[in-house]
């Protein structure tokens, strides 16, 4: 067993709005250019913790299509909806998870949910990008509505806390989300003083979003609320200590060594394909989603 050790600490650019209802940090593709050492992940958003106020209009992200890759959404505080044209809908709550997969493509849109728009709150979320391999970007659609208490819990090691695995597997507890590459993401909650120990393939690209509090990698490398831990490949093992409360999400995945075409909500192989992607979407073969 060897260790893995961080390779870079990257930070999120400046904030911005995803339509009128998410406040996000980009930590890649525009924040960074971490290219080949983050796939099969191509964009990771992240909403750190706004209040927002009560209103009648609810907030988010109109009808938009997508093709070649996934969306996969994780709330931490606040509640989210989602509708798309292949029949796919859904709320997610604190510690839920939507993972999309656009496949072929399709139209969705993603908003405040009903209530949390009237009352107004907090909210907190993050999402993801995963790239789909060659032979997978034309698949049919599907929506994985992935509730918490549908996720495995795994201890810490020492002290108190615990590891949720939403995709992949640890230390035998295997998440729930269907892939279609090898993928590891875990939700991970340590209290001050507690210590844990992952294992990961060597081959895989590894990252860490420590979402809060203070703490430490392999007793040396200090890390904060904000910051985004990239990996080398080379080794199997690292160590998360706790100086305060903390949290974060784990993301680990076996990359795809293939060409990557990105134009806008499109994820292909080659241009010709991205051309495609335009022609089919302007010609209504993504369905019909009502604003």
């Amino acid at each position: 067993m060897s260790t893995k050790q961080v390779e870079a600490v990257l930070h999120g650019s400046a904030f911005g709005m995803v339509g009128d209802g998410f406040r996000v940090t980009n930590y890649f593709p525009n924040g960074n250019k971490p290219g080949r050492k983050m796939s099969p992940f191509i964009l990771l958003d992240y909403h750190p913790p706004h209040t927002y106020t009560p209103t009648k209009q609810a907030r988010g992200v109109g009808v938009h299509p997508h093709r070649g890759f996934e969306t996969v959404t994780l709330a931490f505080q606040g509640a989210i909806a989602h509708h798309d044209s292949f029949g796919g809908s859904g709320t997610i709550f604190p510690g839920d998870v939507q993972w999309m997969t656009a496949g072929s493509g399709l139209l969705h849109k993603e908003y405040h949910e009903a209530a949390f728009t009237q009352n107004g709150g907090v909210m907190q979320m993050l999402q993801l990008w995963v790239n789909l391999p060659a032979k997978d970007k034309n698949v049919r659609p599907r929506y994985q509505a992935i509730t918490r208490n549908q996720m495995t819990r795994v201890q810490a090691d020492e002290g108190e806390g615990f590891v949720e695995v939403i995709a992949g597997e640890h230390k035998g507890a295997k998440g729930p989300a269907m892939t279609f590459t090898p993928i590891h993401m875990y939700r991970v909650q340590l209290s001050a003083g507690a210590k844990h120990s992952f294992d990961i393939p060597e081959n895989f690209n590894t990252g860490i979003l420590w979402v809060k509090g203070n703490g430490s990698v392999n007793e040396t490398r200090e890390a904060k609320e904000l910051d985004f831990l990239l990996f080398n490949q080379a080794g199997t093992n690292f160590t998360i200590q706790a100086t305060t409360d903390i949290e974060l999400v784990v993301l680990a995945g076996e990359p795809i060594d293939e060409p990557v075409v990105q134009y806008g909500p499109f994820v292909m192989n080659h241009p010709i394909e991205i051309q495609e992607a335009i022609e089919d979407y302007h010609a209504g073969k993504y369905g019909v989603l009502e604003e």
